[in-house]
């Protein structure tokens, strides 16, 4: 049988909206596919779903809100009489719903990188974790709760720190800005002078308030910062207080300090102090931030902005060439998985000795490797000078690995995903089956020496280990003879047990000609493997019925 002509590498065409192999970058057109949001469970949503985005946007608004209420209901307790509660509860409504609906969001696997939807899954992972008992006792009205069953109202502090539990709703603010950092269509600079003005904000409220909670709970009402300048500090209105509570707050935050509001009783100096303390510590955080943004010379302050780069600069290649919209998707779906899996496919410092980076390498592929059909048996030197030279690689969904009729240069053992193996029949491709955890790929055209007889492509977001074609080979010279036998035997066996389409795609390999016998085939296996098919016995094709089509 001839073999298919060339044909061209097929990209994906399938698109969705917020993609979950890199969410924080969030392009304008969709630009790569994940097998988990297309075959969602039912009542399971999406983590990057548009609809569920502007919910989690919604939340963020009412958390600005929660943290500015909570330092100021603490402080003017007395003065507000319940005037925020209605807000209050209805704040804490909009985040109860919140709890619930995270119990049917799915979540991202940063193991496999695989999105999960199971329930049961998503509802253990979400218990186990601190977020659920502070969202939930963030939640909670405590306050009200005691009113209905005691019936009586009720002044106590404690209920008052219970409010600054809702605090915890911040981590909300600091995903959105590390989400809006990722944003290409958002000025970088913009996003993190927001940033370090939204802190400057909330610690300047926050310190003015818990000074005027001081004043408040202190025995002597003169003998405070803010008593020794008014006659009776209780009696002034809200705004006023918080007013001068603001003043106090920036003077000392900006290091003014023109002392017409100073600390007057132990407990105030001593907040005093620590305040100042942390405004040192706090100033040399924004300042620092603020160089690096105008001087754009930290590599670590800038490694987002690196990555935004890389994906205008992909964008203005791809306009100034005017390539397809599907070879354009394929690009930045590329570099989204290589800047998501930086850390995962960082090498290993080449400064260490080779023993450890072999050690550190059969620590991390070994197991995989001695589960491929083709190592069964070797011996664990031959699995740790391999591996010492293998790389992993990760491939979005419906990316074309192996191309049916190209030179084998590497073959592959897959991690985690799945992997298609077709072929082209009048133009149509053809799926022959499919490869799970395991599995290998590319290996008979390494083998033989030979072009692919396959294309290997990606069905979902796969992780694989890649092995040199021409190291492999090497590998196969002496001192590991019984191993080179041990592989050869393996395959042999492997295409026995091949049936069906996968089998008649390569008949072409059972019809060689030759009589060569089985002691050949041994020797060649103690020397190096065949350039050829015609080195190995015809024999050693003949399928066994027995066996499946993969392997």
């Amino acid at each position: 049988m001839g073999m298919s002509p060339l044909v061209r590498r097929r990209s994906s065409t399938v698109e969705i909206k917020n993609s979950a192999l890199l969410p924080a970058f969030e392009f304008a057109t969709p630009i790569c596919h994940i097998e988990g949001y297309s075959n969602l469970r039912k009542y399971v949503i999406a983590p990057h779903d548009r609809t569920y985005q502007l919910w989690q946007t919604f939340l963020v608004a009412l958390v600005v809100y929660s943290s500015w209420a909570c330092p100021f209901e603490l402080a003017f307790r007395g003065m507000l009489f319940g005037s925020l509660l209605p807000v209050n509860l209805l704040v804490d409504a909009f985040f109860a719903v919140d709890i619930i609906l995270t119990f049917f969001v799915a979540y991202l696997d940063t193991s496999t990188y695989l999105l999960v939807h199971d329930h049961k899954k998503i509802a253990l992972r979400y218990v186990k974790k601190l977020h659920f008992t502070m969202d939930l006792v963030s939640t909670v009205p405590f306050e009200q709760i005691y009113q209905i069953l005691t019936a009586k109202p009720t002044n106590s502090q404690v209920f008052g720190f219970l409010i600054m539990l809702r605090l915890w709703r911040l981590r909300r603010v600091s995903e959105l800005f590390a989400r809006l950092e990722k944003d290409i269509r958002i000025n970088y600079s913009v996003t993190r002078f927001c940033k370090l003005i939204s802190v400057t904000l909330f610690v300047v409220h926050f310190a003015g308030c818990m000074y005027f909670w001081l004043a408040v709970q202190h025995k002597t009402p003169k003998n405070t910062w803010i008593g020794n300048k008014t006659t009776d500090f209780n009696d002034l209105s809200i705004g006023l207080g918080y007013t001068y509570s603001m003043y106090w707050s920036v003077t000392t935050f900006t290091t003014v300090g023109y002392g017409d509001f100073y600390a007057v009783n132990l407990t105030e100096k001593l907040f005093s102090s620590f305040y100042m303390l942390f405004n040192i510590g706090l100033t040399a955080y924004i300042i620092g931030n603020m160089t690096n943004l105008l001087v754009h010379n930290s590599v670590r302050t800038f490694a987002r902005a690196s990555q935004r780069d890389a994906f205008h600069k992909i964008l203005q290649y791809a306009n100034k060439n005017k390539l397809p919209e599907s070879l354009k998707e394929q690009m930045l779906s590329h570099m989204q998985l290589k800047f998501m899996t930086t850390e995962l496919q960082r090498e290993v410092p080449q400064d260490l000795p080779k023993t450890i980076r072999s050690n550190i390498a059969r620590h991390l592929f070994g197991n995989i490797v001695e589960t491929a059909y083709l190592f069964k048996g070797v011996s664990d030197d031959f699995i740790t000078l391999l591996v010492s030279d293998t790389k992993a690689e990760y491939y979005p969904s419906n990316v074309d690995i192996i191309l049916e009729n190209e030179m084998p240069t590497y073959f592959y053992i897959l991690v985690s995903g799945s992997l298609d193996l077709l072929i082209y029949k009048n133009g149509v491709e053809q799926i022959l089956f499919k490869l799970e955890s395991g599995g290998m790929a590319g290996e008979i055209g390494v083998m033989f020496n030979i072009p692919q007889p396959f294309t290997v492509r990606s069905r979902e977001l796969s992780k694989v280990i890649r092995i040199n074609h021409h190291y492999f080979r090497q590998m196969l010279l002496q001192p590991f003879s019984e191993d080179g036998k041990a592989i050869i035997y393996n395959f042999i066996q492997y295409l026995k047990g091949l049936k069906g389409k996968v089998l008649e795609e390569i008949s072409y390999l059972i019809e060689l000609p030759g009589d060569l016998h089985d002691e050949r085939l041994m020797a060649a296996a103690y020397r190096v493997l065949p350039d050829s098919p015609k080195d190995l016995p015809s024999s050693c094709f003949k399928p066994c019925s027995e066996k499946s089509d993969s392997g």
